[in-house]
């Protein structure tokens, strides 16, 4: 087929511009002007249904009605009123809608003024049928347009739901709702929280009441599912709404936290259960991406504990901004592998961005940094679980606290630039060799940060890491997959939580704006119960899974804490979710550690110089 006869077929078919099909609203609103024009004349003649008949005898009043609906007519085609251009009650239609039939009326009205011929039809006939057209044309208009938007939904075998929340996001939930002809959710109430929003009606759905009226309006309304629409709620209050869902036997689905508010609108289809993640209750930290980048690119950056669950994604994410070389360091050669081929899509093992060392080697380490001279460092290798760090507290030791001592050495002779010790919050007020061994870690990193001054040395601390490999989620992920039970410590104990790539972002923000010396502290919102967790992760599986409460272990603490009792944190100063502490500085000799070699006589030591509130400084 030639173009030229693709286009004269694509003009016959109708819906763009320029098109000859045939407008439906054309006869329609023929119709609204015989009708508006009777109905002006019949209130010009003060009702008088004779006088009415008398001028619909004449030819006069019909030459005049054919005039207004020919130059409406005329007028609309050409403004695209009936070519397909406007969407049905929409704004744009509207204002043109007005401005053609004003328009028509206006002309009709001036012929009628100097025209004698028309003697018999009174001249305001043309302007008040046209005001009365135009009303009617907006009301048809507006009927199709509500049809399309809010009449449309409540699909055969749509389920009744309860909606919570008539912010942005459930009124959006709503509207989209309506208007989905196959949508399986027909919501009955809103309900919300807050008083002003009491009573008002979305999309024909009234807010009829709080959260605490959830059963009530479930049972008299029918409804087996509560869609949860409040992006930004606290994981505390969606735990509530929740459970008091659940006690009323309803189903519970929620928008993602993030994606939606990122999203100009709502999807219905990003409707899903409740997950761990939603239970942290806040918006991902802001970083300042260019910030990072200008720092990072075309740097020499060493990682430590490449393989594991936070150095393979810090690794990751530094791959973005282009460093100059990135050196991942690991004892774990299976986690070199893994990390690498999560980069390249291969791994080979065989170029020099893989190092395999262990950092308790101190003459290694030494020879590695003085070869490959790293400009940046961030430290995330240690030892983490804190049951078997209690029974082999001098492992802790030699890796979080003589591992980190290794490479502070070794990258102050070498002539590191910035080094970042990643440390937890088990390291505020520590009570367990975890703690002790990354406290101590934090103290000897202030300690280098005193005598570097022509380097940045700075210690990130942050809690539990969702997803983390040997984290309390993916403990319960195997139970459930087993069948349980899933164990729990205690009803009540709580832990801070971040994800694996906020926790590395917040790392690489924390080096960019971070000053030697700072101990940062990462905005992790408020603490989540630990039994919330194992509850949503044995929801979303769909079986039937006891939990079991099994005891605090030894020395451990049913709340941990972001900062120690000595400590005074200045807020958002360098970032909005930093912030910043200093702790005393511990300085020691490699001597002094190597004489520690049983496991009683390393936790007490670890005791001793982890306490802030008596530093020890011993000589070099």
């Amino acid at each position: 087929m030639t173009r030229s006869a693709r286009l004269i077929g694509s003009r016959r078919s109708g819906g763009g511009v320029g098109s000859l099909a045939f407008s439906p609203w054309m006869p329609i609103d023929a119709l609204l002007w015989v009708v508006m024009f009777m109905a002006a004349l019949w209130m010009r003649y003060d009702f008088s249904v004779e006088e009415v008949f008398t001028t619909l005898g004449t030819s006069r009043f019909y030459v005049v009605l054919l005039g207004v609906v020919a130059f409406s007519w005329a007028a609309g085609w050409l403004a695209g009123l009936y070519r397909g251009r406007f969407i049905p009650g929409s704004l744009l239609e509207t204002s043109v809608l007005v401005v053609v039939f004003a328009g028509a009326s206006l002309v009709v009205f001036a012929g009628h003024l100097v025209g004698e011929s028309f003697v018999g039809v009174p001249r305001s006939t043309a302007l008040v049928a046209g005001a009365f057209t135009i009303l009617a044309a907006l009301v048809l208009r507006s009927l199709v347009r509500r049809k399309e938007l809010f009449g449309a939904g409540a699909a055969a075998g749509a389920e009744p739901v309860l909606v919570f929340g008539a912010g942005d996001g459930g009124r959006q939930l709503v509207g989209q709702l309506r208007r989905s002809s196959v949508s399986r959710f027909r919501p009955v109430a809103i309900l919300d929280d807050d008083p002003a929003k009491q009573g008002l009606v979305v999309d024909g759905v009234r807010v009829r009441g709080t959260r605490e009226h959830i059963a009530h309006f479930a049972h008299k309304l029918g409804a087996g599912t509560l869609l949860v629409a409040v992006p930004s709620l606290p994981g505390d209050e969606l735990v509530d709404i929740r459970d008091r869902a659940e006690e009323a036997g309803l189903h519970v689905l929620v928008l993602p936290p993030i994606d939606s508010m990122m999203k100009a609108r709502v999807a219905v289809d990003e409707l899903r259960g409740i997950n761990v993640t939603d239970l942290l209750g806040r918006a991902p930290a802001r970083l300042n991406q260019t910030q990072i980048a200008e720092y990072i690119r075309g740097k020499r950056i060493m990682v430590t504990g490449a393989g594991g669950s936070i150095g393979s994604e810090l690794c990751r994410q530094l791959v973005r901004f282009r460093p100059g070389e990135l050196m991942m360091l690991d004892r774990d050669e299976s986690g070199l592998h893994a990390v690498q081929l999560s980069i390249q899509d291969q791994a080979m093992l065989d170029g020099e961005d893989t190092i395999l060392a262990s950092i308790r080697d101190r003459e290694a380490i030494a020879e590695i940094f003085a070869k490959r001279k790293p400009q940046i460092v961030f430290h995330a290798a240690a030892l983490k679980h804190m049951p078997l760090l209690e029974h082999y507290p001098l492992e802790a030791l030699k890796t979080n606290v003589v591992g980190t001592l290794n490479l502070l050495d070794a990258a102050e002779a070498s002539g590191v630039e910035t080094f970042v010790n990643i440390s937890t919050d088990k390291a505020a007020s520590p009570s367990t060799s975890l703690g002790t061994s990354k406290r101590i870690a934090e103290r000897l990193t202030a300690a280098r940060a005193a005598t570097a001054h022509n380097a940045k040395y700075a210690s990130v601390r942050f809690g539990n890491v969702l997803g983390s490999r040997g984290s309390v989620l993916t403990v319960f992920e195997k139970q459930i997959k087993d069948g349980g039970p899933v164990t729990v410590t205690d009803p009540d104990v709580t832990r801070y939580f971040m994800t694996i790539p906020e926790a590395c972002q917040l790392v690489l923000q924390a080096a960019v704006v971070g000053d030697s010396g700072d101990t940062l502290v990462l905005d992790m919102g408020e603490p989540v119960r630990i039994a919330d967790v194992a509850r949503t992760l044995i929801q979303q599986s769909g079986k039937d899974i006891e939990i079991v409460y099994t005891g605090l272990r030894e020395n451990e603490k049913a709340a941990e804490e972001l900062f120690d009792k000595t400590e005074v944190p200045i807020a958002g100063k360098k970032h909005e979710a930093l912030s910043q502490v200093r702790v005393p500085p511990l300085d020691l000799a490699p001597e002094e550690l190597a004489c520690l070699e049983e496991h009683e006589i390393a936790r007490r030591w670890m005791e001793v110089h982890a306490n802030p509130s008596t530093p020890i400084i011993t000589a070099r």
